[in-house]
This record gives C-alpha cells, structure tokens and sequence, in this order.
C-alpha cells in the first residue's frame, strides 16, 4: 500500500515508524483521530499532515480527546481514537480511558513515549503510562521497534472492537517512530490467548428456555451489552413473541423503545416504581448484557429476593460476579437472543404472551400508577425536568443526547424519551464529570447530519468548556443545554436528604443570580452563540431557536430551580424496597393484592396465570 505523501528521499516499500502509524490508521479504516501534539508524539503529526483519509481533529486538553473519541464510539458503534504525547499528554488520557473501560467503549488510545534508552530513567515527560493503565484497559502495548507498529494497530483495533468492547492503549517510543521500516499490510495477528465465545452452548439455552416456561414473574433485565451487540432487533422480535416486560439499563436506554407499552422504565437508585418494583417481585431475571450494578440492585442481598437468574454476558467475568446465576450463558447478545427465541418458539419449552398476562397486567399497573413525574412549572420556576422534556419533544428520537454527570444526567434518562440505539451517551460507570461536551463532540462528528445536544450542568460544563474553541473551529455544531442551577446539583441533594441541609462547597456561585462565569458571554467569546432562558413561557421559543442555528454551536444557559430534585430514589445501600417518589414517601400499593397475585400465580403449576387481581 503506498502512500502519496512519501518523502522522496524514501525507497519502495521503505517508510519511518511514524509513517507506518498513518498507514496503519488508514488501513483499519480510522477516518478520525483526536488529539494534541507533543514532543515524543511529533513524529507522527508530520506524515498525518499529509494524510487525506484520517481527519485529525485539535483539542485544546487530552481528557477532551479521549472522550470525543468515546462519542464518537458510542454513536457510531466503530473504534474511536485519540492521541496524545508523553508524560502529562498520556495522563491526561487516564480518566476517558477508565470511563470507556467501565462502559465497554471500543477505543484505542495512542501515546507517544521517550526514546527506549531513556524509559525508566525519569526523563523529560516521561511517565509509564502502560503500567498506569493495565488495570483500565483491555490491553495495552509499549512499541520500541517500528518493524511492530501494523501489527499493534492491527491488533489493537481487533481487540478493542470484538468480544466485550474496551479501550487498548499502544504507547510508542519516539525512536521507534522515527525509526526506519517497511510497512506491509495485513500484518500477521497472533494473539493466541484471546477467543472471545461468541456462540452460546445449547444446553445453557435449553436450560433458559426451560426456567422461561417455568416462571410465572419474568423480567428482561437489559444492559448496555444490548446496544454494544447491536441487538436491539432481536430484542424487540423476543419480546414481541413472549410479552416479558422490560427493563433497561441507563447504559441501555434506546436498546428497546420507551413508547412500547411493555417498557417498565429504567431501574436502579432513580429508576421508575414500575421498573424497580418487577425487578424485586419477579421470580425469573433474564439478564441480557447487564452486570447486577451496584446503582441497579441497591443493597445487593435484597435484590430480587425470589427469582432465579438467567445470565447472559459476552465477558464471562462478569457472571454470577455480584449475583450467582442458576443458567450462565457466555456469548454475543445477538446470538443469544436469536437462539432463546426459537428454543421458547415451538418443542417443549413453547410459550406465548398468554403465559404472563396477569403479570403484565400487574406490572403495567405499577406503571400507571406511579409515572416518573416533576412539580409542575409555574409561572416563575424554571424546572429542570421541564427543560430537558421539551429538548427531547423538540428535537425528537432522531436526534442524539449527551449528558454529563449527575441530576441532568438523570433526568436527560428520565424525561427523553428513547427510540433507537445508541441516541444517547453517557458516562455510567465511571461518573465522569466533565464528560458531556466533548463526548457530543465527537457523537457529531461520527454522526453529522444528527442533532447532537450536550445536556450539561454548570459545575459539569466548567470541567471541559474550553472544547467548545475545538467545535468552531472544526465546524461541529454541537447544542449545549447549560441546566444551571448554580450548584453541584447531586451532591446538593444528598446534602439536603443526609446531611442537614449543610451545603458544604457545593454552591457555584457567590450569590443566587450571580453570574460567575456569564455563560453566554463566555459562549459568544468562543464564538458561539450564546443564549439564556429564565421562564418557562420562553423556553420552546429558546429552543426552537437553537434547532434552527446549524452552522455553529449554541450554548444555552438555563437558569433553573436550585432545590429541584431527581426522583424517585433509593438510598445508596438500602433495598430496592425502600424506594422513594418524593421526600418522606414510598409508594403506597395495596399490599394484600400484591400477596393475594403472588399466591395466585404460584399456585398455577403450568406457569399461566388465571388473571391478576389488581383492580
């Protein structure tokens, strides 16, 4: 494969290490890199330069390249990549790397690293950013040879994207990379100890199949394994052919459509009744690429206390991790599904809508009853809730949402509602703050012709604003939806509830209604355009405004209610019984009917309820 931009002092075939870096990059079909220069990386700025498949694209701080890549892969389903230099550059990389280990993000992070003769002697910029990362990476390279560079990159992208998506970080000496070689593609990969299964075994879905026929209560508890698949249609044709009603994840949501009337909602710490509640009165979870978060079962012991546990995960380590499973399966989500449907489809183990009636009638009941709600506007509070709902039904399921981390991020899960894989992206298992903007970022550049909104808060926004310079000057017209409540919004609820109402450093602002920073100032100053919204009576208006800019990015600072707080609500390390809808509530079922139903449907030996008794 040559490369037109060869210095002509290069013979056929002859190319440097960093050469060999671009070539590699085009070849795996990378078409964007972000990144920030530096000495030991500088090599291979200079043939990137001259690259006409691979769009570099200049960051002002490394953290905002590793996370544009993780927007970039989390819209796209493809291998983001950032880039970065030694020392300061590579750390800067460690935060977006463990956040898209925790969120299986497909990502490969390329670092520059001093010559080979200098590691290990504290040189300039050094830091061994190999040994930093092995516990937050999938794997991870040190390259001291540029004869190895295809090879790695060969490697790195296979390892990233297959199995159980993860970031792989190659680090390579500057003199490698100045370092002549030849560059020959496909490289040989020999990677002898990595063999994803794929495939589930028969007998594990047979034995599902079995526990499925047999229960009266079951749940499809879905994770962001169903997204990482691709598997949203066999999902769907599954619940369609069963009607077990479903849960998702916040690492799921899109994974199943929010308008069918058999989603239950998001479950977990500020899940929905309805989503919470079936999780702990089923007597079967089918677990489909969700790993018993801390944040989904509260106190781990008194999570679904009568169920039985179907597992189903393509990384084996995470099976019966946190909950022991009666039937594992290790492999593809999108196998596993195809393969469940036709063993429950017809034989033995057939079973239809009809088996599971009085549980969805009880488990849509919940639903109505205890809807996921706010305080309603009024003439002079701003709602958070009601600002980000209005996003959603304004910019539609087309579009693509970003939050940051915290009570936005919460309500960005609660009130848009999700039509379509991967339309949102967040930081779930890590809690990155200062994730959103760069993440939307990158999600607009993988997906152009999307709408993309970065729903932010202001401590959030502050942490990584400075990539807004990067989507001008790129021309990336991100949306940005400042809820600005002059707080750290979640931690500020957890001081109200648990602390006394001591708000110990979690005020922004000097004052309420002080400006420190003006946030439209600071977007005009960027050089975007910068809007404020402080009634609800203008909020359609402010935003129908932003849908219509489209050739620079918008930042919209919404002055909203301080004290504003995301419900429903479950303690950190109490049970998922003690939810709250409010402060000094619970929901209020009529205990004896929920008795009197599980009575019923355990006294059926066939596993087909006679009909529910909730009126």
């Amino acid at each position: 494969m040559a490369h037109k931009a060869q210095p002509q002092s290069a013979t056929p075939g002859e190319v440097t290490g960093a050469q060999s870096l671009i070539l590699s990059l085009e070849a795996v079909g990378a078409d964007t890199v972000f990144g920030l220069p530096g000495g030991a990386i500088l090599p291979a700025y200079d043939p990137l330069l001259d690259s006409t498949k691979v769009r570099h694209i200049l960051v002002r701080h490394e953290q905002g390249a590793g996370h544009a890549a993780e927007g970039y892969a989390a819209a796209t389903g493809k291998v983001g990549v950032c880039m970065a230099t030694s020392g300061p550059g590579a750390t800067n990389l460690v935060t977006p790397i463990a956040d898209a280990y925790m969120d299986s993000v497909p990502m490969v992070a390329i670092t520059g690293q001093v010559a080979s003769r200098s590691i290990g002697t504290d040189a300039f910029q050094e830091a061994d950013i190999r040994g930093i990362t092995m516990p937050i990476t999938k794997h991870n390279y040190l390259v001291t040879n540029a004869d190895e560079i295809p090879r790695v990159i060969a490697e790195a992208f296979h390892i990233a994207a297959t199995g159980r998506p993860g970031p792989v970080l190659v680090d390579i000496s500057k003199d490698a990379l100045q370092a002549k070689t030849t560059f020959d593609w496909p490289p040989k990969i020999a990677l002898p100890g990595y063999h994803p299964v794929t495939r589930p075994h028969a007998k594990q879905i047979r034995e599902a199949a079995r526990l499925i026929k047999a229960a009266s209560r079951p749940v499809l508890y879905v994770g962001g394994g169903i997204i990482r698949a691709h598997a949203a249609p066999e999902l769907a044709a599954f619940v369609e052919a069963t009607g077990i009603p479903v849960v998702t994840t916040l690492m799921a949501r899109g994974a199943f459509p929010d308008s069918h009337a058999l989603h239950l909602g998001m479950p977990g710490m500020h899940g929905s009744v309805a989503a919470v509640t079936a999780l702990q009165k089923s007597d079967l979870l089918i677990t489909l690429g969700a790993r018993f978060d801390d944040r989904v079962t509260g106190e781990l012991k008194s999570f679904a206390p009568g169920a039985k546990v179907i597992h189903a995960d393509i990384d084996p380590a995470e099976i019966s991790k946190n909950r022991t499973a009666d039937v594992p399966i290790v492999g593809d989500a999108k196998a596993i599904i195809a393969d469940l449907l036709l063993a429950v489809g017809h034989g033995e183990f057939a079973i239809g809508p009809a088996a599971y009636e009085a549980w969805r009638e009880t488990t849509l009941g919940w639903k109505a009853t205890f809807p996921v709600g706010y305080t309603a506007p009024t003439s002079e509070a701003l709602m958070p809730q009601h600002v980000i709902e209005r996003i959603g039904a304004i910019a539609g399921p087309e579009a693509i949402y970003v939050p940051g981390v915290g009570q936005h991020q919460m309500w960005a899960a609660q009130f848009i509602a999700y039509e379509r894989p991967n339309s949102f992206a967040n930081s779930g298992g890590l809690g990155t703050m200062g994730y959103s903007v760069p993440a939307a970022m990158g999600a607009k550049v993988a997906e152009p012709e999307r709408v993309v909104w970065a729903i932010d808060g202001d401590g959030c926004f502050q942490m990584t604003n400075q990539e807004l310079a990067t989507c001008v000057i790129n021309n990336i017209p991100i949306k940005v939806a400042i809820i600005n409540n002059s707080s750290l919004g979640m931690v500020r609820q957890w001081q109200t509830l648990f602390y006394n109402q001591r708000y110990s450093n979690t005020d922004l602002h000097t004052s309420v209604g002080s400006r420190i920073p003006d946030f439209v100032k600071l977007a005009e100053a960027y050089g975007c355009v910068g809007l404020r919204c402080e009634s609800p009576d203008d909020l359609d208006a402010v935003i129908a405004k932003a849908m219509e800019i489209n050739d620079v990015p918008v930042v919209i600072d919404f002055v909203v209610e301080r004290d504003a707080m995301v419900w429903p609500m479950v303690a950190a390390g109490v049970s998922n019984d003690l939810i709250q809808i409010a402060k000094d509530t619970a929901p209020q079922w009529d205990r004896e009917e929920s008795e009197a139903l599980e009575q019923d449907l355990d006294a059926d030996h066939d596993g087909v309820p006679t009909g529910s008794r909730r009126s």
